[in-house]
């Protein structure tokens, strides 16, 4: 049978339960031993990795735009060094992509956003996700969540106000997008797992 090697995007403000579905995609990826990539933004290779041990130390207090320099940048070394050379090659999933920078830089600290998009443009080129799940959740669900982390970074310490401005700013960018697929995380864990994960079967086979 063949099978495709899509860029499989998932997004969300912190406590949406995205990096819970993307782990459950993986390891059923795996267990079909199918050829896939995990990565994360930003990090997803040495360099990045290095720029988001900066950009979330809660100790720093970087200015809006020095923050999305800092993002970009984590960006352009996972492009160049992880992304191009297995875009189509193999699966990849991508734990937060150029949404977040939006939702977050724009929505969120009132950045350019004509200025955002050139720049994507430029280190994206012809690179685009297949997919997208954006995931959201409630004021409720999202305190609660928040509460239960031990080891908060510095995305973890804003206030409701500035997430509900992200998850709006999400729920903007995946209008009439026909491949943006809208979670609920407010609903059990086991039935949006398996509505993520046959989503994703059916984009690849």
């Amino acid at each position: 049978m063949f099978k495709k090697k899509p860029l499989i995007v998932f997004e969300g403000i912190e406590g949406s339960g995205k990096t819970t579905l993307i782990d459950h995609v993986a390891k059923n990826l795996k267990k079909k031993k199918l050829k896939f990539i995990k990565i994360r933004e930003p990090g997803g290779n040495n360099n990045s990795e290095l720029i988001r041990k900066l950009i979330l130390n809660k100790n720093n207090k970087f200015n809006s735009f020095t923050d999305l320099m800092l993002y970009f940048a984590a960006r352009n070394e996972n492009i160049h060094k992880v992304i191009k050379k297995n875009y189509n090659k193999k699966i990849i999933l991508m734990d937060r992509f150029t949404d977040s920078t939006l939702a977050y830089q724009h929505y969120g600290m009132g950045l350019d956003k004509n200025l955002i998009d050139k720049i994507n443009k430029i280190l994206l080129k012809k690179i685009k996700p297949r997919a997208v799940f954006v995931n959201v959740v409630s004021e409720k669900n999202l305190k609660k969540r928040l509460n239960l982390r031990k080891n908060k970074n510095r995305y973890d310490n804003f206030n409701i106000n500035f997430y509900k401005k992200v998850q709006r700013g999400f729920l903007k960018l995946s209008k009439n997008r026909d491949n943006y697929f809208i979670i609920d995380s407010n609903k059990k864990l086991d039935e949006n797992k398996n509505i993520v994960l046959n989503k994703v079967l059916k984009l690849i086979f």
